[in-house]
């Protein structure tokens, strides 16, 4: 189904979003976005620009849009980082400038997307693109400080890294707004890691090494939800602590409804099927197997913030 077959109350955004679809579609844009965290393309272009430390590496890759700033620019806009660890990337931009990690990171997606064997036909490829860029050029970046870094980012010439160029938008997009309704509910950086955890959907161990919150801060941390009810005495997440999570994930999706409301419930559903075969075909390659076991939506989390 093309845009211009939708329906005009849900192409153009005069008829409510479905919050199952925005769900729906959320999912699918972060399972596209995964792979670049786990691919030996990522880690190669970062040893060609100097930095063979993935954290730093990581960092440099995921901020690179903002351009040239600070550590502690990164560090409020990704948010559940410690200072510790974001403030390991000093020195990246001496190592290569801005522009170069973006071109190396859009490199590293469209090798590894070849590699793969990623099957989007030129004319899903096409459909696909019609249905986000029109999301992309629609959307509203008040307050959407990464996504709108990810979307004054030139497109390259390769379609399959421009598609999953225009994805990262949107799953930034959706972690900007949720760090909006985190912080709206008093959960800080290390809280809502904590919580994250407390889940079983994050291994507390990748948290704590990727995220690097000492001992201390941990324990606050989780002090803080006890008190809130969110965790009993020992760590364990309660029903109310289970519910508020869900609650916030309702809020976060709620916000974007807006996103998505250009294209409707039908072409946000078309859009999550057209690009389902770039995750299928990373699972099928056994990229997600080192994480399998602590579930690859899991690590998603982690190496993408609990967004």
């Amino acid at each position: 189904m093309h845009l211009d077959a939708l329906p005009r109350s849900t192409r153009t955004g005069d008829g409510p979003m479905d919050l199952n679809a925005v769900r729906d579609v959320s999912r699918a844009i972060s399972a596209a976005h995964l792979f670049i965290y786990l691919v030996p393309e990522t880690a190669q272009e970062a040893a060609e620009l100097g930095v063979t430390d993935s954290g730093p590496a990581y960092l440099a890759f995921r901020s690179a849009a903002l351009g040239a700033v600070p550590w502690q620019v990164t560090l409020a806009a990704f948010y559940n980082f410690s200072p510790r660890a974001v403030r390991a990337m000093a020195g990246v931009w001496e190592a290569a400038p801005p522009e170069r990690w973006q071109a190396a990171r859009l490199r590293a997606a469209g090798r590894a997307m070849r590699r793969v064997n990623v099957s989007l036909t030129d004319g899903h490829l096409a459909e696909a693109r019609s249905l986000i860029d029109t999301v992309i050029t629609g959307a509203d970046y008040a307050g959407k400080v990464l996504a709108a870094a990810n979307a004054s980012i030139e497109l390259p010439c390769d379609p399959l890294a421009a598609l999953w160029q225009q994805i990262t938008v949107a799953r930034e997009w959706r972690g900007d707004a949720h760090l909006l309704v985190l912080a709206d509910n008093g959960l800080g950086p290390c809280d809502c890691l904590v919580l994250h955890a407390a889940t079983g959907h994050l291994p507390t161990v990748l948290a704590r090494t990727t995220r690097r919150w000492d001992d201390d801060e941990w324990s606050a941390a989780t002090a803080r939800l006890v008190a809130r009810g969110w965790l009993n005495s020992h760590g364990v997440l309660t029903h109310a602590g289970s519910a508020s999570r869900e609650r916030i994930e309702e809020e976060t999706d709620a916000h974007c409804a807006a996103l998505w409301a250009p294209i409707g419930n039908a072409g946000a559903r078309r859009f999550a099927s057209l690009i389902a075969p770039i995750a299928d075909s990373f699972t099928a390659a056994g990229t997600f197997q080192a994480v399998r076991g602590q579930s690859d939506r899991a690590y998603g989390a982690a190496a993408t913030g609990t967004r």
